[in-house]
């Protein structure tokens, strides 16, 4: 995947997790004030890849529709795609992707809201969570390393 559609797809993911967008139009209007051009082509594939479902309130990962047996599908997918390489740093998570991966795999953090998860920040190929303690640190690494198995 090159790193520009990577890129955009993240975007993606954060557009639809910050705001209800009602419709390919919108997203892709949106996505024009970002400095991305798109045809509805592309963009059909992007909801696609990206496992997003038009809902009555707005475009929503599968996964949220799904049962409570099925939320992490989204994530799973994402860490398994992207996550290379776990570091942790006390109530710090440094996880390690490959170029144009760090914004994807944010965003899908983000999208589980987990009480524990104060925040992600994501580069190009690093992303890095932030916790309260060390215990909740502890807890989301053991989590995204079941993922990877």
């Amino acid at each position: 995947m090159s790193s520009q559609k990577t890129f955009r797809q993240g975007q993606i993911l954060k557009m639809v997790g910050s705001e209800p967008i009602e419709s390919q139009d919108e997203l892709r209007l949106r996505l024009r004030q970002g400095g991305f051009r798109v045809t509805q082509a592309t963009l059909s594939r992007d909801l696609r890849e990206l496992n997003l479902v038009k809902t009555p309130d707005g475009y929503k990962p599968l996964a949220q529709e799904d049962t409570p047996a099925k939320t992490l599908s989204a994530l799973a997918k994402a860490v398994r795609q992207f996550c290379r390489d776990i570091h942790p740093a006390q109530n710090l998570l440094v996880l390690k992707t490959p170029p144009g991966g760090a914004q994807p795999l944010a965003a899908a953090l983000d999208g589980e809201r987990w009480k524990h998860l104060l925040g992600t920040v994501a580069g190009d190929d690093t992303v890095l969570i932030i916790t309260a303690s060390t215990k909740q640190s502890r807890a989301i690494q053991k989590t995204i390393e079941e993922l990877l198995r």
